[in-house]
């Protein structure tokens, strides 16, 4: 302990030092934000009672309670009063977050740093809430609210954590609050849902007690930060001399970390730390590449950088099968395929070693963000010449990531793989399927890529300037053979890599991809399985737990990089018959049997990421093993691709409709990489860091709850009728081309907008099986369904090789169907039949793809089993929305006679003689207008509506014969309420919408209803 200084009397320095006591910020804190809170909510409730109590759905009385965004954001004065105690509780929340800091740190974790870094964004984030109301600006509000609420996770069980032992009441006290604060989440989200979606009256205000009790819990929380800074006798400083303050002694561990790699630096010893007036630190001396916040920041920088590789590697195929799709052949580009094959070249020793340098990292970083900047090309051709390089060097950057010196390298690596593609698939969810950083999207497509790549900037800059022990590169040949075994079974080793690339692209990289495999649709009003944009939270969070397994059993705690006995669990057989039964559910069965199938094989995979880089990376032969490896891949997704698409490639008839195949040869692939007795696997297992565990574990808790946060920011409204009163409905029928536009971008934007002004309340697309590899595993209904609100049935899975039918609506589906058409010879065609409640009347719709012209025998069986479908549910009123290959009133065994004579069914106008594929028909309806709508930029085909209007529930259509039924009109003898938009009306030169215009008939046809119709 120092002396105090001698001073002289009379000099300004003989002043007595300002000495505050600790517990003195944390009471001012709590008691400022209660204040905050309650004045808000006495001042509102006087002033403003019944105004900050009503909602959309209801008012008083049935509404009685504000909510808290009520209370504090809408009116004069509370809002004020609010806003100005909540910015004096800020300079006492700050100091909070600062001294619970300071006692917490320790050079055995960097969990504290941690935890400081999510306290400062918590604070910024409550300004960003408080200060921007959802008056101002409601999607910013939200962002700043769902940041706080997503910090308080790290926040509060981070400081749980990092509580003190011997402090059992703090954090008991802490432990309680924190387990309430999340319990409570549960009901708010249940009472939410009741009002938003379900529009209860009342819900509201049973959702606003849960949100005053977060409130609540969450001072209750900082307010223990009191006792905390009582109980250890913490003083704040301010003054020239410290000496007669209490110093606090704080011991900390030897630690063993560095910027996230293996490598790692100790600091060693017991150090101790003051607060003073000037914020120094005097006595605690730190090594700044083993501790601050050097190590999170490493971290968040490796995982982004993760998700960079997986964002351009997934974005090749669709980039290139843009030109197959306008081909419907092999057109040449997929031979862009094989840049994946770049790890070939790492066989050439200068390359490898130059790759293996912090210099050669970064150019190979940069190299491959090329690939995310190719968005601003507007030509699908030059976004493809870019693309195709930008792959060649992310999967070399990649593989000698990968390819690490040690097990800990290898263990580190394996996670940082499964956590990027989480991140990625994470990024899709909530961005309606589409990963935001895409070159084929952007501004206009849901495409974020300018922040994307200033991100991929800064996090390539903390990797070039990152301190850390001995670059890995550089390692010597005997670090090498101590750590790994010899370079035997290289072949072994590379063939399970290819394999788990190929499961987790094909399986993994869309939440939703594993529910399209299990879907049936509808029974009794209700799905028969999950739903893919409320339930592919679900798959994250299996992929989540499946990657937290190897994170914990192969956690190293001590300072070795020698590998952890535990890590080896998950290569036993049995865990691999685990995955082999779990594969046989998910293809075998459908509904949510075939979908727990899928969860198992969601954590099997991540799971066994790490054994299987540990594999390949223990061969030393990095050319040779990673070049065979993503062979293997390619062979494997040109296999997958076949299934389907084997009319329009050489030889694909031997894989038609062989996913079973293509499962048993992705599971007999990745059995090699587990430790059977026989093959003698005499390579170390592989091992985690502690810290790198630690930031694992709370990545993957974030992911997950972001993950359920984004469902429910996404959820869709409650499916309503454009124009519910008249009992008019609009249905549609476009065939969209694999969402795939004409420039090459995803088309889910453009398609909303033309059917929302439409006002389609049943829609039918056609070519919508998207979960493949081939086109990104994307899902064209999310836009629509999540913006505009329809019940949705995605129609036959990629499992049931077709090229997919969707059906969406504005009323309940009340039971639906998938049927395979017969296809002897060509491609497989899908077609959903369901039964729809169309206020209160129950309709049959049936939406269908038939089968190419070159197949005569195929189409003719595909009508006829359509037109048996329809028969069948005669005398219900139905409608056909599809493609059927024909022209209108051609004779048997053209497909049109069938569908209009078998089917009991009427064209919706017969005297267009201006189609081929597409065709509207019905029955048991009044048909009061039909148009035709130009593609614009959208897909190659137009869009056709029917408008019809339903007898009155209880009659029947009362005159069915053709004088009745054609009685033309011109739209303004009609009722306003049956106008399609006039704004549509135009040519190609001029008018229209984005392109879009009434063509063929250059309006929409009108038709009278029979004078003894009955509605």
């Amino acid at each position: 302990m120092s002396k105090a200084p001698n001073i002289q009397p009379g000099s300004r320095r003989n002043k007595q030092p300002f000495v505050l006591h600790a517990s003195l910020i944390g009471r001012a804190h709590t008691y400022l934000a209660s204040a905050a809170f309650l004045v808000a909510l006495c001042v509102g409730s006087w002033c403003h009672y019944k105004k900050i109590v009503k909602n959309g759905v209801a008012g008083y009385p049935e509404e009685w309670f504000p909510s808290v965004s009520a209370t504090i954001g809408d009116w004069y004065p509370e809002r004020n009063l609010f806003q100005i105690l909540i910015a004096l509780t800020s300079g006492p929340r700050l100091a909070l977050v600062a001294l619970q800091y300071y006692l917490q740190k320790s050079h055995a974790s960097s969990l504290p740093g941690l935890v400081f870094v999510f306290g400062l964004i918590r604070t910024l984030s409550c300004g960003g809430w408080v200060y921007i109301t959802s008056n101002d600006d409601h999607d910013v509000h939200d962002i700043f609210m769902i940041t706080y609420m997503v910090c308080n996770i790290p926040w509060m069980l981070g400081g749980i954590s990092c509580t003190p032992t011997e402090q059992a009441s703090v954090r008991r006290k802490r432990t309680f609050v924190a387990t309430a604060f999340f319990a409570a989440i549960i009901p708010l989200i249940y009472f939410f849902i009741q009002h938003k979606v379900h529009r209860v009256p009342g819900a509201y205000t049973n959702y606003a007690f849960f949100e005053w009790g977060l409130i609540f819990f969450d001072v209750l929380y900082d307010s223990f930060a009191e006792q905390e800074f009582r109980e250890v006798d913490l003083h704040v400083v301010l003054g020239p001399s410290i000496s007669n303050v209490d110093k606090i002694i704080i011991k900390a561990q030897p630690l063993s970390v560095n910027s996230v790699s293996a490598n790692s630096e100790k600091t060693p010893g017991v150090a101790q730390s003051q607060v003073t007036a000037n914020g120094q630190q005097p006595v605690l001396h730190k090594n700044l590449s083993s501790s601050g916040f050097r190590p999170a920041a490493s971290f968040v920088s490796d995982v982004y950088l993760s998700y960079i590789f997986w964002s351009v590697f997934t974005s090749l195929i669709p980039t290139l099968f843009y030109f197959s799709v306008w081909e419907l052949g092999i057109a040449g580009q997929e031979l862009a395929l094989l840049s994946t094959l770049s790890p070939v070249f790492l066989g050439i020793a200068p390359l490898l070693a130059w790759t293996r340098t912090r210099g050669g990292l970064t150019t190979l970083h940069l190299l491959s963000f090329t690939g995310l900047a190719a968005y601003a090309l507007e030509e699908p051709l030059h976004r493809l010449l870019v693309v195709t390089p930008a792959t060649g060097a992310v999967v070399m950057r990649q593989v000698v990531e990968w390819a690490g010196v040690e097990a800990v390298d290898v263990g580190y690596q394996g996670v940082l793989m499964g956590l990027g593609l989480l991140v990625s698939s994470l990024s899709k969810h909530v961005n309606h399927s589409n990963n935001p950083v895409w070159p084929f999207v952007n501004g206009k497509s849901m495409g974020y890529n300018k922040t994307g790549l200033t991100l991929g900037f800064l996090a390539v800059c903390e990797f070039y300037t990152r301190p850390t022990a001995p670059f890995k590169g550089k390692a010597e040949k005997s670090t090498l053979k101590r750590v790994l075994p010899s370079s035997e079974g290289w072949l072994s080793a590379a063939i399970p890599l290819g394999s788990l690339i190929f499961c987790l692209h094909n399986m993994l990289a869309d939440s939703s991809t594993i529910i399209a495999w299990s879907w049936t649709g509808y029974q009794n009003s209700l799905p028969k399985g999950p739903v893919p944009h409320l339930h592919g939270s679900l798959t994250l969070i299996a992929q989540c737990i499946g990657l937290l397994l190897p994170v914990i059993l192969s956690t190293n705690t001590s300072d070795s990089s020698l590998p952890t006995p535990a890590a080896g669990l998950l290569a036993h057989p049995l865990w691999l018959l685990c995955g082999t039964v779990s594969s046989f559910i998910m293809y075998k069965y459908r509904d949510w049997t075939g979908y727990t199938g899928g969860l198992g094989v969601a954590v099997f995979l991540m799971s066994i990421i790490p054994l299987v880089l540990q594999r390949a990376a223990a061969t030393q032969k990095v050319g040779r093993t990673y070049f065979v490896a993503f062979l293997v891949y390619c062979l494997l997704n040109l296999a997958s691709i076949f299934t389907v698409a084997y009319a329009f490639v050489p030889g694909g008839v031997y894989l038609r409709e062989r996913t079973d195949c293509v499962v048993f040869a992705q599971v007999a692939c990745l059995a090699l990489a587990f430790r059977w007795p026989q093959l003698n696997h005499n390579g170390a297992s592989y091992s985690i860091s502690a810290p790198s565990a630690r930031f694992s574990k709370s990545l993957l808790s974030i992911i997950s709850v972001l993950s359920v946060l984004g469902t429910l920011y996404r959820w869709p409204s409650a499916p309503r009728p454009f124009v519910p009163g008249p009992r008019i409905l609009n249905a549609g029928i476009w065939t969209l081309h694999f969402g795939i536009d004409n420039e090459g971008r995803d088309s889910q934007r453009g398609v909303k907008t033309v059917i929302e002004d439409m006002k389609l309340d049943i829609v039918g697309f056609l070519e919508t099986d998207l979960h493949r590899t081939a086109f990104g595993h994307r899902d064209l209904t999310r836009v629509a369904a999540e913006e505009l609100g329809y019940n949705v049935d995605i129609g036959p899975g990629p499992n049931s090789h077709t090229w997919g039918a969707v059906l969406l609506s504005k009323f309940p589906i009340i039971n639906s169907t998938h049927h395979l058409l017969p296809s002897p010879g060509g491609e497989l065609a899908p077609a959903i039949e369901a039964v729809l409640d169309v206020y209160g009347t129950e309709i049959t719709v049936v939406v269908a793809h038939n089968g190419q012209e070159e197949d005569p025998l195929d189409r003719e069986l595909q009508s006829r089993e359509l037109a048996r479908i329809m028969a069948a549910a005669y005398p219900r009123p139905a409608i056909f929305l599809g493609y059927v290959v024909t022209k209108p009133q051609e004779e048997r065994p053209a497909p049109y006679k069938f569908l209009i004579e078998d089917g009991l069914m009427h064209d919706i106008d017969w005297d267009d003689q201006d189609r081929w594929c597409e065709y509207i028909l019905y029955r048991g309806v009044y048909r009061t207008s039909y148009a035709r709508i130009s593609r614009g930029i959208i897909t190659d085909t137009e869009l056709q509506v029917g408008q019809f209007m339903l007898p009155k529930h209880g009659y029947n259509v009362t005159d069915d014969s053709d004088s009745a039924r054609y009685q033309r009109a011109f739209k303004e003898e009609m009722p306003k309420d049956l106008w399609f938009p006039n704004e549509y009306f135009g040519n190609k030169e001029q008018g229209g919408v984005n392109g879009h215009f009434y063509h063929v008939f250059n309006t929409p046809l009108y038709y009278k209803l029979p004078k003894d119709a009955v509605l």
